[in-house]
C-alpha cells in the first residue's frame, strides 16, 4: 500500500480582499507559516519516503517548514503548480468584472471549460496535475507528502472521488489542511479530506470515515 498526505500550503498575505491568486508569488503569513509547523506536528510520527512541491513560493516555504520537520529535502513537481489566470491574476472580482466584461459570469455558467485569456481552465489544470500525481506515486515507496494549492487538491480530489469539476468549489480545502490518499492493489481510497488540527470535512456525500474508489484510467 502507497498512501499520500495531500496538503494545501499555508495562509497567504493580501488574501482580503479576495483576489485571483493564480501563478502570482504571494509570500506566506506568519499565521500560514504556524499552520503549517501544526501540520508537521501532525505527520511528524509518521516515515515519510518524499516531500513533493509546486515551484510556487508559497508551497515552497510551507515544504521547508514540514521538511525541517520531517527530515526531507522539498523535491518540486513542476505539475503542482497552481491554475494559471492570465490578466486576472492580482485582480479582484470587481476589477475582472469592470476590465473584461461578462467574463466573470461566464466562468460561473461554465467553471470546468472556461478560460481567461492566456490562462487555463480548471479541465486544463486537471489534465496536467494528474499525470504529476501518478508521477509521484510511482516514484513513492511507501509515504510521501504533496504540498499542492487550493485549485490543484480540488481537481485531483474531483478525480478521486468521482465527481464533475463542475463541482469542485464543494470540496473545501483550508490552508495547511491534510487528505490522505491511499493506493492498494490498483485502487485509490480517500481516507481524509480538508483535515486541520481542528476541524474535519467530510467528502459531500461520502461516509465520514472512508470511501473506496475504483481506479481513475490515465
Amino acid at each position: 500500500m502507497k498512501t499520500v498526505y495531500l496538503l494545501r500550503h499555508g495562509e497567504i498575505a493580501g488574501s482580503s480582499p479576495r483576489r485571483f491568486i493564480g501563478q502570482m508569488e504571494v509570500a506566506l503569513t506568519e499565521r500560514g507559516r504556524e499552520q503549517i509547523r501544526q501540520a508537521s506536528e501532525v505527520l511528524k510520527d509518521i516515515r515519510m519516503d518524499q516531500l513533493f512541491s509546486s515551484p510556487l513560493g508559497r508551497c515552497l516555504e510551507s515544504a521547508e517548514i514540514l521538511g525541517r520537520t520531517l527530515g526531507l529535502q522539498p523535491e518540486i513537481e513542476p505539475a503542482l503548480r497552481e491554475i494559471a489566470l492570465g490578466p486576472w491574476e492580482g485582480l479582484t472580482v470587481p476589477q475582472v468584472q469592470q476590465q473584461f466584461p461578462g467574463s466573470y459570469e461566464a466562468r460561473g455558467r461554465d467553471i470546468a471549460i472556461f478560460q481567461p485569456p492566456a490562462g487555463e481552465s480548471f479541465a486544463d489544470l486537471a489534465d496536467r496535475v494528474w499525470p504529476g500525481f501518478l508521477r509521484i506515486l510511482q516514484l513513492t515507496h511507501e509515504n510521501a507528502v504533496i504540498i499542492g494549492h487550493a485549485g490543484v487538491n480540488r481537481v485531483l480530489l474531483c478525480r478521486l472521488v468521482g465527481i464533475p469539476l463542475s463541482q469542485l468549489f464543494h470540496l473545501r480545502q483550508g490552508y495547511a489542511c491534510i487528505n490522505i490518499i491511499k493506493w492498494h492493489n490498483g485502487r485509490f481510497e480517500l481516507e481524509l479530506i480538508n483535515y486541520t488540527p481542528t476541524t474535519f470535512t467530510p467528502c459531500p456525500g461520502a461516509a465520514a470515515d472512508r470511501q473506496r474508489i475504483p481506479t481513475p484510467g490515465n
